[in-house]
């Protein structure tokens, strides 16, 4: 077998050397931004929090993020460690007393920037309606069974879910069952 020289890396395709050479904090924490920004944003608004304080927190657990990956701590499962800390600030938000606005009064908004496909008006209300329901249903959900509902929604599964949250798989099961019997019932 042959040795390789030292500069062998050098003269490797640039593929494999993007592959080998370790990425900066910087580059890691831009590239997770990129990929988690909008996912944590909607789990936040889920927790009830405004618009511009959602948007805030975000910043916040990226420039954690960033402290976190410089401090070369811990990289394995970095997007449950990214919702963890979303999650901890959101309690934080909810318990520091600060102006708190109505959940509908962003999530509309938020929902509005979409482009509606549906032509007809009488579809548009239909469509208007039921969402108005299953929106009315989802404030109506105690907040561990909201919380749990909206990190399945991001792809989390039940396991990450608990880690994320600090509770058990099985609490994590009976809150999803109990949040998907009350919205099929729309």
């Amino acid at each position: 077998m042959k040795d390789l020289a030292p500069n062998a890396l050098l003269a490797a395709p640039a593929e494999i050397r993007e592959i080998a050479a370790p990425r900066s904090p910087e580059d890691e924490v831009i590239a997770l931004f990129d990929e988690y920004r909008a996912p944590v944003l909607r789990y936040l608004i889920s927790c009830r929090i405004p618009l511009p304080d959602a948007e805030e927190i975000v910043q916040e657990v990226f420039v954690a993020l960033f402290r976190h990956l410089r401090a070369a701590k811990s990289r394995s499962n970095l997007p449950g460690w990214i919702f963890t800390v979303a999650h901890n600030m959101a309690l934080k938000f909810h318990s520091s007393g600060k102006r708190r606005s109505q959940y509908f009064e962003d999530a509309p908004a938020v929902l509005d920037r979409a482009e509606s496909r549906i032509d007809n008006p009488e579809q548009q209300f239909t469509a208007n309606e039921y969402r108005i329901r299953l929106m009315s249903v989802v404030q109506a959900l105690p907040e561990q069974d909201r919380s749990c509902l909206a990190l399945r929604a991001e792809g989390f599964r039940y396991r990450e879910i608990a880690r994320i949250l600090g509770m058990s798989l099985g609490s994590v099961a009976n809150s999803l069952t109990r949040a998907l019997a009350r919205l099929s019932r729309i």
